[in-house]
């Protein structure tokens, strides 16, 4: 023990590089997911997020949002607590047998219009986890999904991208109906 306390003192810690991030770039995607929340729905966009039966990776890339790169609350979309104050259920992960129950009970609790976005690989059709005696399989098998999000994980600027389609798609189809 007492090794390892003198080698921290002359030893840099080991760190990884800040990913590289366009900073306007994101600030004008950001935007743009804000004015179509506004337009849509006249406030901030709120999200939920499921994880049901994910590895965790694709928390990690949300939970990236907050964060001080991100930031994406200062834009107008915030996480909350409860699917009575959400109008997306983002999801990730395969569907385990043991969390379909509370994503379908999470979907009937959200109030209309909602909308459902399967993120990941996983969230599609089960991905390295598909065949799995615990795995029911994708989201779309237990609920509607209205957008998916591939890769594993998607990054934060993909999820971002992919809330903007959807917040697009739902204007459109809006005003042609």
């Amino acid at each position: 023990m007492r090794k390892l306390l003198f080698q921290s003192f002359f030893q840099r810690p080991l760190t990884e590089q800040a990913p590289a991030l366009d900073q306007t770039a994101v600030e004008e995607l950001a935007a743009a997911i804000q004015r179509a929340t506004r337009r849509r729905l006249g406030r901030s966009l709120s999200i939920r997020e499921i994880d049901a039966g994910s590895c965790n990776g694709c928390e990690l890339e949300i939970h990236a949002l907050n964060n001080a790169y991100y930031d994406v609350e200062r834009f107008g979309i915030r996480f909350v607590a409860s699917p009575r104050h959400a109008d997306v259920l983002l999801v990730t992960g395969p569907v385990t047998k043991n969390m379909r129950d509370a994503l379908e009970r999470t979907y009937h609790a959200t109030p209309d219009p909602k909308w459902v976005i399967a993120l990941g690989d996983c969230a599609r059709d089960g991905g390295c986890f598909a065949g799995s005696y615990a795995v029911v399989g994708g989201v779309s098998q237990i609920v509607p999904v209205d957008l998916h999000i591939p890769g594993c994980p998607p990054p934060p600027v993909a999820i971002l991208q992919g809330l903007l389609s959807l917040l697009d798609r739902a204007a459109r189809s809006a005003t042609s109906t």
